[in-house]
């Protein structure tokens, strides 16, 4: 089971030859977007048949929310390391669900997830 923050995921659905060849060679990997991932997805959709093509490519993803534990974790993190690391809200809650879940986040933003203790990121391939 591996984990895709936004970035990776917007790859994909640009169909980045890279990204998809990546994808394919999962085979039958289980992949987890956080739910966070799946709504900053649908907020850079620009028309309704665009959100309609996002959400059918997310069919194939799960989908997980964090516990409020994990927000809660996810908030320590943001507020020791915001200023210092230039942390966002979100990437702090996705990256938090990944600790929570003890997977590693498939991110090219490894740089903004350095803040996370117990946190392993991953670049897909390179770019």
């Amino acid at each position: 089971m591996i984990v895709l923050d936004s970035v990776v995921m917007i790859v994909l659905l640009r169909r980045h030859q890279p990204a998809v060849a990546w994808l394919n060679s999962l085979g039958e990997e289980e992949i987890i977007l956080p739910g966070f991932v799946v709504m900053e997805l649908l907020q850079g959709c620009r028309s309704k048949l665009e959100q309609a093509q996002v959400e059918q490519v997310l069919t194939g993803f799960e989908t997980v929310w964090p516990l409020p534990e994990t927000c809660e974790a996810a908030l320590e993190v943001f507020a020791d390391s915001h200023l210092s690391h230039g942390i966002g809200m979100l990437d702090a809650l996705i990256g938090q669900t990944a600790v929570a879940l003890h997977l590693p986040l498939y991110t090219f933003n490894r740089k903004h997830y350095a803040a996370f203790p117990n946190l392993t990121t991953v670049a897909p391939y390179n770019k």
